[in-house]
């Protein structure tokens, strides 16, 4: 009987030792929601699925493009999507289930503070336009619907005296293809909120006969904050980002992050932000805003939707108190 038993326990051992690699390459399909391919979520959203896909095995994860930080925190509310890049004003109305989400609040998470996502107001010489007053009666994009950049814009033109809907002839369009009406002649100036560089904004800057021109509105940050939360901040476009470009860009600045619902389990969450975090360097190859990835940018004040658990886990590890 006591060799039996000894032998019975070694089988057991075997079992669960053979067992454990398939357990740590659990199958599991992402969809990552990202934005309009003119802008930064998408590339960094293809980039996050490879490198998911890469080197967590058993896993497979894609990009979709969505309209933005709307759609996403949608998608991810609906359950359709499990991983979505937001900025943190859209993330929190989500989260109290206002504006856009009322009577459907998310259950919103926080993966890890991305980087800052700078307001572009963008003209041409050719329009006349020189200062943010210069808008009023012109024929003006402010973001496609389902975005982040719609969300800001509404929010920038209130605080810098202007009625969204009685002094601008608004057009919702993505970046892209604001970019293309631009330069047609269709509207005079387009709101696009993204990283830098974005690379439909460096196609404008580019086209010949073209000179671009960024409109200032960092005055617009004060009275942003006092209605909204302490949620944005003041920042500059330095001079020379796009073609044609000669001066610094006053603007207004929201942090971007990498968000979830609460329904992912706590060591898928954990997964993602490690690789991330030390595969950064190869993720900063696809667009080089994956380079501002810091721990030190971890903190509750950068974010109001709280972090999953398996992320501070894993800044926990790393010595990091994200309160």
């Amino acid at each position: 009987m006591s060799r039996f038993l000894t032998s019975m326990f070694a089988a057991a051992a075997a079992a669960i030792l053979v067992a454990a690699p398939g357990a740590a390459q659990e199958k599991r399909s992402f969809s990552i929601t990202t934005g309009g391919t003119g802008g930064v979520y998408y590339p960094l959203g293809g980039g996050l699925a490879n490198l998911l896909s890469k080197y967590v095995p058993g896993w497979s994860a894609s990009a979709e493009v969505t309209g933005g930080s709307v759609d996403n925190l949608k998608l991810l509310g609906a359950g359709k999507s499990e991983i979505a890049f937001s900025m943190v004003d859209a993330g929190l109305d989500a989260m109290k289930g206002q504006d856009k989400f009322k009577g459907n609040p998310v259950n919103v998470r926080t993966l890890a503070v991305l980087y800052p996502n700078r307001m572009h107001v963008v003209s041409t010489e050719a329009t006349g336009i020189k200062s943010f007053a210069d808008l009023k009666g012109k024929r003006v994009s402010t973001g496609s619907p389902g975005s982040a950049t719609e969300v800001m814009a509404f929010r920038v033109i209130e605080a810098m005296g202007l009625d969204k809907d009685k002094d601008l002839k608004r057009e919702r369009l993505g970046v892209a293809e604001s970019v293309n009406a631009l330069k047609d002649g269709k509207i005079q100036a387009f709101f696009w909120v993204g990283g830098l560089p974005t690379a439909a904004v460096t196609d404008l800057g580019a086209t010949p006969g073209v000179k671009i021109k960024m409109i200032d509105h960092s005055a617009a940050v004060a009275k942003m904050n006092a209605k909204y939360g302490p949620l944005y901040a003041e920042a500059a476009i330095p001079a020379k980002t796009y073609p044609g470009q000669e001066a610094e860009n006053k603007i207004a600045v929201v942090w971007n992050v990498l968000v979830t619902t609460d329904k992912l389990p706590d060591d898928v969450a954990h997964k993602i932000v490690q690789v991330i975090f030390e595969k950064r360097a190869e993720w900063g190859q696809v667009h080089k805003e994956a380079l501002t990835l810091d721990m030190k940018n971890q903190l509750a004040s950068n974010t109001p939707m709280p972090f999953h658990p398996g992320a501070v886990k894993y800044f926990a590890e790393k010595g990091h108190k994200v309160q």
